[in-house]
């Protein structure tokens, strides 16, 4: 928002919320309709494009996060945090809008007649009327946005994004948008009046301007050298995303639209402009003190990735009915992704003070996971990335999701007795997240009921709640069997296996049943000590998140949330591994046999870096 709003500043749907697109719903019938019935082209032509223009704009999003969390020609090294991608989450609306434009111009401007696909001479006319008039009208008129007046009441709503995204090159205030439209449509009406209009001009000058959009607003920089050498007049044809990127970080330099001409023209180029060029090709990825290996969960999960919607990734995980139509794609995109990519790769990065963290995606889904097939591939994927990021110099590896599980490699012990000479440490998280729970339970509570797969957490959480004379009641005689042999005797009266279901704290994991649930207590509370949340289906009962901590306001970069949990909170696995790297520790935490020493460690070390537990609801 900009910081004096004035007339037309919000778009006429924004209070449709999420269901915008309800307002192409006739348009979409229409064409579709005309199509089956008439043959009109066209119009089905006008969605086509929509879709397309949705499509490139995604990819430019997706490729540009990409890019910019390797850090490879990276132009500015700042933050986006979550109020810059609430703000941009409008993206779309100018698309919406020109879509409306497009199919209004066919119904009452061209009505029956009939566009020609190609025609050359209308589009050499519309690269010269955009180079010409467009370009040297935006040029003015961005100035004039530049004066306060207009600056305080519109621009200033598309400056509030110093660090720069594809995305951020649309998002201006439905005033200013209307101008801006009515602008670049100058080379499309005038080529329409002259005759020479076709339907391939349209489709290649929309995409054009999409494509420069994008590109002088991705914070890295694409175009080579050898651009310019080949030809230099180039130089004033064409910007390039650093050239744009000082108009963002110095304000009143560098105006122009896609074509720096008139900059130099009328003297408003900045000096810097050349030199950070040059800066931001020499610009090498970034090398993270310690990386954070997840993966995927659900098929859904891939939308939830920093690189997908930021509509998704900015919220907790949870089910959207338009997902649900996508399906198709998502199953074909899911199938490119895990079965043709062999390696992790960075999809996020973060800084807590002078630690820089990057998390990297292995392309498996959970189901992979429980495959005795995908096993050895998931094994050679860690260890490889645990050996490039020991030759990048990385200080932890920390093992999230099931990348740690005690069947797959035993809780990462495996890779650390295959290279016992490892200088990056390997973490697994658990003596955190055992310490969370642990916690999380109310002051003077004498008993608890346990239920769920036994886990290196389980284990730690009910030695040191026997240890504290609370009573442990397991349902499940298996359980008590693995429970007890691993307390060995010690502080076994607290161990208790129980029929009764009366206790009115839960301590949860994987395996816990609906038949289970039904038969808690009305008011119970469900902890969960596993890596994901059981399912919530008693409304009378209190549900708890996976252990987990708030993280603290100077770490940067924090613009996505973390599977089902919350904004600007982590996992308890997560957050021992940032730990782990802040204090400096030299052994590894991770496998089974390893004892958790001083266990209170991690959890006072975390308060000290500014990590807070979550409060329970009834707390």
């Amino acid at each position: 928002m900009a910081s004096r709003p004035g007339l037309l500043t919000d778009w006429p749907w924004t209070p449709l919320g999420s269901f915008k697109y309800l307002v192409l719903a006739p348009l979409v019938i229409d064409s579709i309709y005309s199509y089956a019935t008439m043959r009109d082209h066209e119009k089905i032509l006008v969605v086509a494009l929509m879709v397309w223009r949705i499509v490139h704009s995604q990819v430019w999003i997706s490729f540009s996060r990409y890019r910019t969390a390797k850090g490879t020609k990276r132009i500015v090294n700042k933050s986006i945090e979550f109020d810059q991608v609430d703000r941009e989450r409008t993206w779309d609306d100018q698309i919406i809008f020109n879509t409306l434009i497009a199919y209004l111009a066919k119904v009452y401007i061209i009505g029956t007649d009939t566009l020609p696909f190609w025609r050359l001479d209308g589009l050499v006319l519309v690269a010269l009327l955009h180079a010409g008039p467009a370009e040297f009208i935006y040029y003015w008129f961005h100035r004039a946005l530049h004066h306060h007046f207009l600056y305080s009441r519109y621009h200033s709503h598309h400056h509030s994004s110093i660090v720069t995204e594809p995305i951020t090159s649309v998002v201006h205030p439905f005033a200013e948008h209307i101008a801006y439209s009515l602008i670049l449509l100058m080379p499309l009406v005038t080529t329409f009046l002259c005759g020479t209009l076709s339907v391939v001009s349209i489709a290649l000058y929309i995409t054009y301007i999409d494509f420069m959009n994008n590109l002088g607003h991705c914070n890295f920089e694409l175009i080579p050298r050898s651009f310019f050498s080949i030809f230099p007049p180039l130089k004033f044809l064409c910007y390039t995303t650093s050239f744009h990127s000082l108009h963002h970080t110095h304000f009143r330099t560098n105006y122009s639209l896609f074509m720096p001409m008139y900059d130099y023209i009328y003297g408003t180029n900045d000096k810097c402009s050349d030199s950070l060029y040059e800066a931001s090709l020499e610009q090498e990825a970034e090398k993270p003190d310690a990386i954070y290996l997840t993966h995927l969960t659900s098929l859904d999960s891939i939308y939830h990735l920093r690189l997908g919607f930021a509509s998704l990734f900015s919220h907790p995980q949870s089910s959207r009915c338009y997902l649900s139509l996508m399906r198709p794609f998502t199953l074909m995109l899911s199938f490119i992704l895990t079965f043709h990519s062999f390696r992790t790769f960075a999809f996020e990065r973060n800084r807590f003070r002078d630690l820089t963290l990057h998390s990297h995606l292995l392309p498996k889904f959970s189901s992979h996971y429980k495959s005795k097939k995908q096993k050895e591939s998931i094994n050679k994927m860690i260890e490889t990335a645990i050996l490039e990021a020991e030759k990048n110099g990385v200080r932890v590896m920390s093992l999230g999701i099931l990348n740690q599980g005690e069947e797959l490699n035993g809780y990462g012990e495996m890779y650390v007795k295959k290279h016992p000479k490892l200088k990056i440490r390997i973490v697994d998280g658990s003596s955190l997240a055992a310490q969370v729970v642990i916690r999380s339970i109310p002051v003077g509570m004498k008993e608890v009921l346990f239920r769920g797969q036994i886990t290196k957490v389980a284990r730690a959480i009910v030695r040191s709640l026997c240890q504290n004379g609370i009573k442990v009641m397991v349902l499940r005689e298996e359980e008590h069997c693995m429970l007890a042999e691993f307390l060995g005797g010690h502080c076994m009266k607290n161990l208790i296996l129980t029929t009764n279901y009366s206790p009115m704290i839960w301590l949860v994991g994987d395996g816990l049943s609906k038949e289970e649930q039904k038969m808690a207590e009305q008011g119970t509370h469900f902890l969960p000590f596993s890596q994901f949340p059981p399912t919530q289906l008693r409304k009378d009962c209190f549900y708890h998140t996976t252990p987990a901590m708030i993280i603290p306001d100077s770490a940067q970069n924090i613009d996505s949330c973390e599977n089902w949990l919350g904004r600007r909170v982590m996992s308890a696995w997560r957050v021992g591994g940032i730990v782990h790297a802040l204090e400096g520790w030299e052994e590894h935490e991770c496998g089974l046999d390893v004892p958790m020493v001083n266990p209170h460690r991690a959890w006072e070390a975390a308060l000290r870096h500014g990590f807070q537990p979550l409060v329970l609801p009834f707390l």
